[in-house]
C-alpha cells in the first residue's frame, strides 16, 4: 500500500511546528506536535556544554542562527572555546572572517575534551524517535519550511533576502505561491543544507507558508477573494505582512518583530495598504525591506503566528482547521498539492 502522508515541519526561531498529514483520516486526528525550535535545541546544548567549562565544538550543517548564535557569544564572552566545521561556521556568518573575528575557530575535527553539540535545521532522528514511542512510523514525504536569509558573505542578509523575494515575485507575475519554488532558489543556503539532509523533501521558506496556510482560513479566503485582505504573520523572529487580492500580492513587507509595538505595526500595515511604504523606510527601521505594486486600500487585516494577540489584538485571529500554531504546516500541505499532487 502506497503511504501517502506527509510530515509537514514549520521551523521557527522559538518552535518547530509539526503535522503528521494522512489524507485518510480527518485532519483533526492527525498527530501534532509543538517543540523547541533546533536553534533553542542547539543553543541549549551549548550553553550546558559551556557550564560545565568544557570547550564546545559545532558539527553538522548550516542551520539557522538566533538562539544558536546567541549562546555562542555568550560562551565565548566567558571564555569558553568554540570551534566549528567549516560548514557549521556558516551558522554563525556567511563570511569565515566575521567568524573569526568572533572568536570562533573553524577546525575539521573536535579539539580533545570538547563537547560536540550537532547543528542542523532537521532533527529527523529525533522526530523519528518521537514518533515510534508512540507506534507511528515515519512516513516516506516530508515538507520542510525554513525561514532563510540566503548565502550573503559581503552583502546584508536583510538586503539579500529581499531582494530574493522581490525577484521570485517579478518573475512570477506576483502571485503568491511564486515565493515558494520547488526546488527552492539556489542562493538559500538554509534550505539547501536541510535538502542535502533530505533530498526528495520539499523544501520552502516559512514566512510564505504562513501567508498560504492562513488564506486556509475560510474568513481570510473569503476577504481575499472579494475586496482583498491585509494578512500578517507574527512570528518569534519576523514579522511579514501582504496586502493581497485572492493570491495576488499587491505588497508586502518584512520586520523583525522584536522592533515592533502595535502602533509601529498598524503604522507600517496603513502605508502598505495605501501605496506609499518604500523598502528604504523598513530597511533603516532595521527591517528587511518592503515591496509595493499596487495600493489596495484599507481592508480587513488577519494575523496569525504566536505573537498575533500582542501586535495585533483586534485583527482576526486566523486559525486554519482550528489551529493557529500549525498554520505553516497547513500550507506546506498545501505548496505540496499545487507542486506535487497526490494529497
Amino acid at each position: 500500500m502506497v503511504d501517502r502522508r506527509v510530515l509537514a515541519i514549520d521551523v521557527g526561531r522559538g518552535t518547530q511546528d509539526v503535522l503528521l498529514y494522512d489524507p485518510e483520516a480527518p485532519v483533526e486526528n492527525s498527530v501534532k506536535l509543538v517543540l523547541p525550535s533546533p536553534t533553542v535545541v542547539v543553543g541549549n546544548a551549548v550553553r550546558e556544554a559551556a557550564r560545565s567549562g568544557r570547550s564546545v565544538h559545532l558539527e553538522g550543517a548550516c542551520m539557522g542562527g538566533g538562539g544558536s548564535v546567541l549562546a555562542v557569544k555568550e560562551a565565548l564572552a566567558a571564555g569558553v572555546k568554540v570551534t566549528a566545521t567549516p560548514e557549521a561556521a556558516l551558522t554563525v556568518h556567511d563570511n569565515p572572517a566575521r567568524v573569526a573575528a568572533l572568536g570562533v575557530e573553524v577546525a575539521d575535527e573536535a579539539p580533545e575534551g570538547a563537547v560536540t553539540v550537532r547543528t542542523g535545521d532537521y532533527m529527523a532522528r529525533e522526530l523519528q524517535t518521537a514518533l515510534a514511542l508512540f507506534g507511528v512510523s515515519y512516513p516516506e514525504r516530508v515538507a520542510i519550511a525554513v525561514q532563510d536569509h540566503g548565502f550573503s558573505p559581503e552583502v546584508s542578509n536583510r538586503v539579500f533576502r529581499f531582494s530574493v523575494f522581490r525577484k521570485l515575485l517579478e518573475e512570477g507575475d506576483w502571485d503568491l505561491f511564486s515565493l515558494v519554488p520547488d526546488p527552492p532558489h539556489p542562493a538559500m543556503s538554509r534550505m539547501q543544507a536541510v535538502l542535502s539532509a533530505a533530498p526528495e523533501a520539499l523544501v520552502t521558506d516559512t514566512g510564505a507558508v504562513a501567508a498560504i496556510g492562513a488564506l486556509l482560513d475560510p474568513w481570510v479566503a473569503a476577504q481575499a477573494n472579494a475586496d482583498g485582505v491585509t494578512l500578517v504573520n507574527v512570528g518569534n523572529g519576523h514579522t511579514l505582512a501582504f496586502t493581497l487580492r485572492g493570491t495576488e500580492v499587491q505588497g508586502l513587507f518584512e520586520h523583525h518583530t522584536s522592533s515592533l509595538d502595535p502602533a509601529r505595526l498598524t503604522h507600517f500595515l496603513g502605508k502598505l495598504q495605501d501605496g506609499t511604504l518604500t523598502n528604504e523606510e523598513v530597511f533603516e527601521d532595521g527591517g528587511h525591506g518592503a515591496a509595493v505594486r499596487e495600493a489596495i486600500g484599507e481592508t480587513p487585516v488577519a494575523v496569525t503566528g504566536p505573537n498575533r494577540a500582542r501586535l495585533l489584538p483586534d485583527a482576526y485571529q486566523a486559525a486554519p482547521y482550528g489551529d493557529m500554531m500549525l498554520t505553516g504546516c497547513f500550507g506546506l500541505l498545501e505548496v505540496w498539492r499545487r507542486r506535487r499532487g497526490g494529497l
